[in-house]
């Protein structure tokens, strides 16, 4: 009889991986061969409060499945947006090894994506972020980022003040330049990240600057998106995978339907990390993020292999 998984808790999570790790292991697969192409689909499903997501996938001597949920009422009850578990496996036999926090799995890959894609799309010597959004993704680009770039200064636009302020206190403490803004701080900025849970755009993308790196992780469903069709129209968009983007972000299939962006002209991250394609200048570059299984595994694997003898259950998030 096979030993039950070890319980791997949010703590062990992120005193085992922190962000420039997680980024590290992100680019490493990819750059090894990794095609998130061939991996599975995720499911959907919509339930009474929510939606339910399975991502499973396998690679590099481990397979593996999360179960996420995803309640918009959450945040009005002091709860996380998106909460999950992860069961990481071993690829030959597919017996458990662990059962891990996948809310802090989500945690760390959802920005470390976005920091490897800004780390090829992001001008070297970007100091200025505008972040869209006041939540755990909010916070996380900002720590994410600085792995990859020289950040000094934020701004925070959210519809919630008291959120928007506390996340730029936070961040003040960690020896950030930041403040509370509007939605016209994305002209002055080398970097934007939009984490919101927002249907329409959240600001005039003709305001953006033609070096600017712009990155949206909100949406994963067609008739939602944060990101204007003007944007996209004068955009290179950078995707994790050519058909999951055409299948699910309004942000890719709003501006496609409209006969403003063409889907050969996505890129596929991979390419980009691996060289086969470069950064478009002079004109933005987008980066659609939408979240893969590959990417949970990846870092759920990194984290296993890095576990202490000991449990670290009081370790805070990485900061």
């Amino acid at each position: 009889m096979s030993a039950a998984p070890r319980f791997v808790s949010a703590g062990e999570v992120f005193a085992s991986v922190d962000f420039g790790r997680a980024v590290a292991a992100l680019d490493a697969a990819l750059r090894a061969g990794l095609d998130p192409a061939a991996g599975s689909p995720r499911s959907i499903v919509d339930v009474q409060n929510g939606q339910l997501l399975l991502m499973p996938a396998e690679g590099a001597g481990f397979a593996g499945v999360k179960l996420a949920s995803v309640a918009p009422g959450n945040p009005d009850r002091g709860l996380e947006r998106i909460q999950a578990v992860y069961l990481l496996m071993d690829s030959e036999t597919l017996s458990p090894l662990a059962l891990v926090d996948g809310t802090a799995i989500t945690t760390l890959r959802t920005p470390a994506v976005s920091a490897v894609a800004a780390s090829y799309l992001a001008e070297p010597g970007a100091a200025e972020l505008v972040v869209f959004g006041s939540g755990p993704q909010a916070l996380g680009h900002v720590q994410a980022l600085r792995a990859v770039r020289p950040l000094e200064r934020v701004t925070i636009v959210a519809r919630h003040a008291g959120r928007a302020e506390a996340l730029a206190a936070r961040l003040r403490a960690d020896g950030l330049l930041a403040t509370v803004g509007d939605a016209s701080a994305v002209a002055s900025a080398p970097l934007i990240v939009c984490a919101t849970t927002a249907s329409e755009p959240v600001f005039d993308g003709a305001l953006v600057r033609d070096d600017a790196c712009v990155i949206a992780v909100g949406s994963h469903e067609p008739t939602m998106r944060e990101l204007d069709s003007a944007l996209m129209a004068r955009s290179q968009v950078v995707v994790e995978d050519r058909a999951t983007a055409l299948r699910e972000p309004g942000d890719i299939i709003v501006p496609l339907n409209e006969g403003v962006l063409d889907a050969a002209a996505l890129v596929p991250l991979a390419e980009l990390v691996t060289g086969r394609a470069q950064p478009g200048r002079p004109r933005p570059r987008v980066f659609k993020s939408v979240g893969q299984g590959w990417q949970d595994l990846v870092v759920a694997a990194e984290v296993f292999r890095r576990l202490p003898a000991a449990h670290a259950d009081t370790v805070q998030a990485p900061r």
